[in-house]
């Protein structure tokens, strides 16, 4: 009786780590990489982008926190191109850069460790400024709403006359590494606008964005993605425990609408929108971990889902990225998504569609080159 006892046990107390290696959700289709970036232990690689310019390049480009670089690789195979930037403080240096995004001819970049957002002009790769950081290092970290105390992720989109709207995620902690109190979780996303003229950057503190009070509240930030069309900000809760999507509007209010967290069995991570027209489309979200990392596809206008699917190789994915448009082998654009923090995977929408049955004709991006 007692070998019956210790094995029930045993038994018991393995169910738990069992259910972990399961996928989160019943169904999740394998869609094969169609390529991974040569791996690269050191660079504790976060966050791609990618940048289609208008001689044919195709860039893949991905930020390296330990390696304080910028990844460059050809996105329709992964070939390594060059590393751009260096450990430093200065303009065109980065200090643990971790979120990335591209518009138009520009890469933004986010330094945690700066605590700064950095504009970068592409295809050059010249500086063409910065802001966030405090003005005076020898103040309290954060003084002044318009500062960034612990940043991560971003998101950017153009408004009229080419100005860009831009988010950025502060994931401040207390000095003990906790969540802060209520009251000062109205700064966990401080939104920006600026503009390039003539190789100037100039730019202005909107607004600080986070509830203080109910389920809007944001405990633990990074990953962020705008919709315009829909008057959406969709921001990841991480904090262990919690994980889910919460869904505001652009000037920052919290809708009262969640994305469950029965699709983040581990943690929310990386968001991303395939636009399919105007207003059509699919959200594209992570549920990171190393044992059943998994990425969830959610309606665009619904929010509701609509299918799950696992790499064959990618395994606790960061950031991620998606392209609609066609170049390459990519017919219907790509998901590009961070592996074990090492390398970048791509994966053909076409291949997702197919295996999640998504069938909407969505109009294809044409790209030269």
């Amino acid at each position: 009786m007692r070998a019956l006892g210790a094995l029930l046990l045993a038994v018991l107390l393995w169910l738990p780590w069992a259910a972990r290696g399961q996928p989160a959700v019943r169904d999740t289709a394998v869609v094969a990489e169609a390529f991974e970036t040569p791996r690269d232990a050191w660079d504790n690689v976060d966050t791609p982008a990618v940048w289609h310019g208008p001689d044919g390049q195709h860039w893949l480009l991905s930020t390296a926190k330990s390696g304080d670089v910028i990844r460059v690789h050809d996105a329709t195979t992964g070939a390594p191109l060059r590393r751009v930037g260096g450990s430093g403080s200065d303009l065109g240096e980065f200090d643990r850069p971790n979120g990335v995004a591209v518009i138009d001819d520009l890469m933004i970049v986010v330094e945690r460790d700066n605590r700064r957002v950095q504009v970068v002009s592409l295809p050059s790769f010249e500086p063409l400024g910065a802001f966030g950081a405090p003005l005076d290092w020898h103040r309290a970290a954060g003084e002044g709403e318009d500062r960034l105390r612990l940043p991560y992720g971003l998101t950017v989109y153009e408004s009229d006359n080419g100005t860009y709207i831009l988010y950025v995620t502060d994931a401040f902690s207390e000095p003990d590494g906790s969540v802060p109190p209520p009251s000062a979780l109205d700064q966990r996303v401080k939104q920006f606008r600026f503009t390039v003229e003539n190789g100037t950057l100039r730019h202005q503190h909107v607004r600080n964005i986070g509830a203080t009070s109910g389920p809007g509240r944001l405990k633990v930030v990074e990953s962020i993605w705008a919709d315009p069309a829909h008057d959406r900000l969709l921001i990841a809760e991480e904090k262990e425990g919690e994980a889910q999507i919460k869904v505001y509007t652009l000037d920052g209010t919290f809708t009262g609408t969640t994305i469950s967290s029965e699709y983040f069995r581990h943690e929310a991570e990386g968001i991303m929108l395939y636009e399919c027209g105007d207003t059509d489309g699919y959200w594209l979200t992570t549920d990171q971990s190393e044992e059943s990392n998994a990425f969830h596809v959610f309606d665009r206008a619904s929010l509701e889902h609509v299918g799950a699917f696992q790499g064959k190789t990618v395994t606790n994915t960061d950031g991620i990225f998606v392209t609609e448009r066609a170049f390459g082998d990519f017919e219907r654009g790509a998901v590009y998504a961070v592996h074990n923090d090492r390398s970048t995977v791509a994966v053909a929408w076409a291949a997702i569609a197919e295996a999640l049955g998504l069938t909407r004709d969505c109009p294809v991006q044409s790209s030269a080159g």
